[in-house]
Order: C-alpha cells, then sequence, then structure tokens
C-alpha cells in the first residue's frame, strides 16, 4: 500500500512537538537557573564556524548548532510522548 498525505504531515507534527518541548524546557531551565544552577548546563554540538563555499556568482553557506540542557532535553522526550499518544 502506498503512503497517505496524513503520513507525510505526521512528521511535521513530530518536528513541531520536538521544538516546541526543546523550548519549553530552555525557557523553564533559564526560569529555574537562579535556584538550581546545574539545570543550566548545556552542551553544543555542529558546525562552529559555518562553512561557506563561495563561487563567484553564488554563495553557498551551511551551518547548525544544537545547545541542548537536561530540561531541553527533557522537554523534546515529553514532546515525542505526547505525538506517540496522539
Amino acid at each position: 500500500m502506498g503512503r497517505s498525505v496524513k503520513d507525510h504531515s505526521g512528521i511535521w507534527v513530530l518536528i513541531i512537538l520536538l521544538i516546541i518541548g526543546g523550548l519549553a524546557g530552555s525557557a523553564l531551565a533559564n526560569l529555574l537557573a537562579p535556584s538550581v544552577p546545574w539545570l543550566k548546563s548545556t552542551s553544543t554540538v555542529g558546525l562552529k564556524p559555518p562553512v561557506t563555499i563561495d563561487m563567484q556568482f553564488f554563495n553557498l553557506t551551511f551551518g547548525f548548532t544544537f545547545v541542548m540542557g537536561p530540561l531541553s532535553v527533557l522537554g523534546m522526550i515529553l514532546g515525542y510522548v505526547v505525538y506517540r499518544k496522539w
């Protein structure tokens, strides 16, 4: 059987829920950081500095950075759980 349109829209819902969960976790970590300092600890993964390809008539730049803290990861996990229950 072929995939339906709903299958393709489901991945976007998952991505949105993961982003919302990560943002909510980051915001909560910023609020609680003064009283619980270890919540502010983060790990950074990505391309630093961004990679640029210059072809004289066309410039292409690749770059990304993920900054993950404990509550960001927890928020993303909760976003995935919400997606699976939905």
